[in-house]
């Protein structure tokens, strides 16, 4: 049977730990006891420079439950994208397929169990899609219907309604793991891929305690980051903006000397402000959106470390047997 990692990136999540702990290893239980995972799966929370108690709660359940709560402490905050990336490629060598959920139980964990029956008909990448939206505040559905929407608009392929609740394959995951940017979205990055996927469909609950981690700043730094990521046409829409306001400026001139002719107007004054407003406006956005292209460009040829696994909680028995084969 295939070893199942429940990946969990987790950041000041002290509230929520335990419930989160309780409710997967049920899953796991449940999986294991119907023979659709190896009894010895587990969870791998991933600790990402939280400034709480997270990794002392996380050394305790590992206490409390060895064989089935693992944890990865990262020396720093990373983020995210970057904490789950560490967590998969940690798992990878350690289990037969992965699902990466995130800590605060939002995302239901009653469709693993599908997730886990598409894996076994034959899909590498399950995705985990909400139904709707109706529980979100109006600005959040509407903000998040546009992220979608921009992002198919500019050459990105996403799965709509899907952030990163999914199942994976250790040969999609070590196919991911050839990505070596440090700028990821995982959102796109998964359909580049290329094996056989499928979805399944769940209602998206409220949080069970805490505070979201996501606020609209990182929502909006997000977005950015996987169209910077994935698409130029940023870059294409200012050339196609500056041909068109040429354009614009020759039509202005036109009328200006009309105007001037004519002695309807003070010459001057109005069209020359606006112009340098607008037009000095214009160039500014142009160099800065140019100046995050490079900005990428320079993080990316650095080509530091993307994180820093500064401790590991295995099972005493994976250790051993580590062990033993490295003595062989």
């Amino acid at each position: 049977m295939d070893r199942l990692a429940i990946v969990v990136p987790c950041y000041n999540e002290e509230e929520v730990l335990k419930i989160a702990s309780k409710a997967l290893r049920e899953v796991l239980c449940d999986l294991a006891a119907k023979n659709k995972i190896a009894p010895d799966s587990f969870i791998l929370f991933v600790n990402d420079g939280s400034r709480d108690r997270t990794w002392e709660l996380i050394e305790e359940e590992h206490r409390l439950y060895p064989e089935q709560v693992r944890g990865v402490k990262l020396a720093g905050n990373v983020g995210h994208q970057l904490a789950l990336t560490a967590g998969l490629l940690t798992a990878m060598e350690r289990s037969d397929v992965t699902v990466s959920i995130d800590a605060d139980l939002q995302d239901d964990v009653a469709v693993i169990e599908e997730m886990i029956d598409k894996f076994h008909q034959g899909s590498d990448i399950v995705y985990g899609v909400r139904k709707e939206r109706k529980s979100d505040t109006f600005f959040k559905r509407t903000t998040a219907q546009a992220f979608y929407k921009l992002m198919a608009l500019m050459g990105v392929r996403t799965v709509y309604n899907h952030a990163d609740f999914r199942l994976m394959s250790k040969r999609a995951v070590e196919h991911f793991s050839r990505f070596k940017e440090t700028n990821l979205f995982l959102r796109g990055m998964m359909p580049l891929i290329g094996y056989q996927t499928d979805s399944v469909y769940y209602d998206r609950k409220e949080r069970v305690a805490g505070e979201s981690k996501y606020p609209l700043k990182k929502m909006l730094a997000l977005a950015f980051n996987g169209i910077s990521s994935f698409s130029v046409k940023p870059i294409s829409m200012i050339l196609g903006m500056g041909l068109f306001i040429i354009i614009c400026s020759m039509l202005a001139a036109i009328y200006a000397l009309i105007s001037y002719f004519t002695g309807s107007v003070v010459p001057g004054w109005t069209s020359l402000i606006l112009s340098i407003w607008f037009l000095g406006g214009l160039q500014l956005m142009a160099i800065g959106m140019v100046g995050q292209y490079i900005g990428k460009i320079y993080m990316e040829v650095k080509q530091r470390p993307r994180y820093n696994i500064e401790k590991i909680l295995e099972c005493d028995s994976l250790v051993k047997e580590q062990e033993t084969q490295d003595e062989l």
